[in-house]
């Protein structure tokens, strides 16, 4: 054994144990925020005869805005809240800032749907057929950098669903 093996031996160790987190505090999972009941007015069936409609109440459930990390994300997506903060993190670096790689900014919502030089990135209401979620998701975007979280491409994919949306 020579001089070197023993201080290399410990040196691997001590990243072993340091990369498995053993004494790294958790973070307790975010909580969902409970729905509401909202009631609302319908009309009822056209009546038959000439008589004065009435105003029915009905209660329909109302799912209140989720923190953007969670995993499905429910109710509708806001392009502003949750879509923005997430292509600025990390997208806009490489498209939009420093450069804008294939012709594409993603600096603003009309310069995402404009798309790039190749044409549209953005299907509204087809995450399936959308250009830039198949990119995400099969992790070629971003090329450098962190690549998106699960959750972070969930928002993406529901938003696109929803008709991609500027709200």
């Amino acid at each position: 054994m020579n001089k070197y093996t023993l201080p290399v031996l410990i040196l691997l160790a001590l990243v072993f144990l340091t990369s498995c987190g053993g004494s790294a505090a958790q973070t307790p999972p975010t909580p969902v925020p409970p729905t509401e009941t909202v009631t609302q007015p319908t009309l009822p069936p056209a009546p038959t005869e000439t008589a004065i409609p009435t105003v029915a109440a009905t209660e329909t459930t109302v799912a209140t805005e989720a923190p953007a990390t969670e995993a499905s994300v429910t109710g509708q997506i806001s392009f502003a809240s949750n879509v923005m903060p997430i292509f600025e993190a990390k997208c806009i670096k490489c498209h939009g800032v420093e450069s804008k790689k294939e012709g594409l900014d993603m600096r603003t919502y009309d310069a995402n749907l404009a798309g790039s030089f190749n044409g549209p990135v953005l299907t509204p209401g087809n995450a399936d057929n959308s250009l830039l979620v198949q990119l995400i998701e099969r992790g070629k975007m971003p090329n450098r950098g962190q690549k998106l979280t699960p959750e972070e491409i969930q928002i993406i994919r529901d938003w696109v669903n929803q008709g991609a949306l500027n709200n």
